[in-house]
């Protein structure tokens, strides 16, 4: 299917990702009635082409310009593609000539919880500066381990190579709607919207931090309530050494306080290969653009 450009007032025309053509409505020419020759972007970077000067971006609505969608984007500036990997936030100014669009001023957006108070958020940040030696980089193999299921069965990362895995932290009694809540929602819509071969090649994963009280047996509780296909989202749990172990490979920060547990929050996305692709701090993306990254990981 052919995609045609996007043509923005002034006749500048951006062109939308052709690759997921067949995944989004048809996209036809449409005038929009943007006033101003530069405007503000927030999305999630997808993929980065250093060579090529461009980026890839799952981006929110431009309100009055373009809907929520995945974009490439010219960058004139090289220097600022330095730091951006898939599933990184960003915001840029969109800057629009009389033929042509790029961004500019690209800045990355880094997670501010809004919903913990400062003296939490300052004892997540020393606890992140302690098992900051252990986290993986980008493009490192992600180490293995062995976790047990909601149906009592062993899961080692090693044994889905070949699959594209998606991985989050949670434990099911969070209190807060925007944090473990969220992010099993974000699992529940990547569930539902790959089916078919991809479907079979993604593995999502999500892995409790409070193993004392998230037996399998509760996690087969909260996995029926979620609707969870088990055979393709695992809900594990383990000895509590194994899953700080594995928090520190990817940078999740937790701690007790009184009854609850305050932490933070860790998306990760493990290629075929067993590569870490991504790793999204925080809770400020949408399931769509997650699915975005999924998908072009898959693909």
């Amino acid at each position: 299917m052919l995609v045609p450009a996007i043509v923005l007032a002034g006749g500048v025309r951006l062109k939308p990702d052709t690759t997921y053509a067949m995944l989004m409505p048809e996209i036809t020419p449409v005038v929009f009635a943007a006033q101003r020759q530069a405007q503000t972007v927030t999305g999630m970077v997808v993929e980065v082409k250093p060579a090529e000067r461009e980026i890839l971006v799952s981006h929110d609505p431009v309100p009055g310009l373009m809907p929520a969608m995945i974009m490439p984007f010219d960058v004139r500036n090289a220097a600022q593609l330095s730091g951006l990997t898939p599933g990184t936030l960003v915001s840029f100014t969109l800057r629009m000539d009389s033929n042509a669009a790029y961004a500019d001023d690209i800045r990355i957006v880094r997670y501010q919880s809004v919903e913990q108070d400062p003296l939490t958020v300052r004892r997540l940040r020393l606890l992140r500066a302690e098992r900051d030696k252990a986290r993986i980089a980008i493009d490192q193999a992600a180490p293995d381990f062995t976790l047990t299921s909601q149906s009592q069965q062993r899961v080692s990362l090693s044994g889905l190579k070949g699959k594209v895995v998606v991985l989050n932290f949670i434990y099911t009694s969070c209190a807060l709607p925007q944090f473990c809540y969220r992010m099993t929602n974000h699992f529940g819509v990547l569930q539902s919207r790959f089916s078919g071969r991809d479907g079979r090649d993604l593995v999502l994963l999500s892995v409790t931090f409070d193993p004392a009280r998230d037996t399998p047996e509760v996690l087969a509780a909260y996995a029926k309530q979620w609707k969870a296909d088990t055979s393709r989202w695992h809900f594990l749990t383990g000895a509590s050494s194994e899953i700080e172990k594995i928090a520190a490979f990817f940078g999740l920060d937790y701690f007790p306080d009184e009854g609850l547990i305050t932490h933070s929050l860790r998306t990760v996305v493990i290629d075929r290969a067993g590569r870490l692709v991504a790793n999204v701090e925080g809770n400020q993306f949408t399931a769509r653009q997650l699915e975005d990254l999924v998908r072009r990981t898959l693909d």
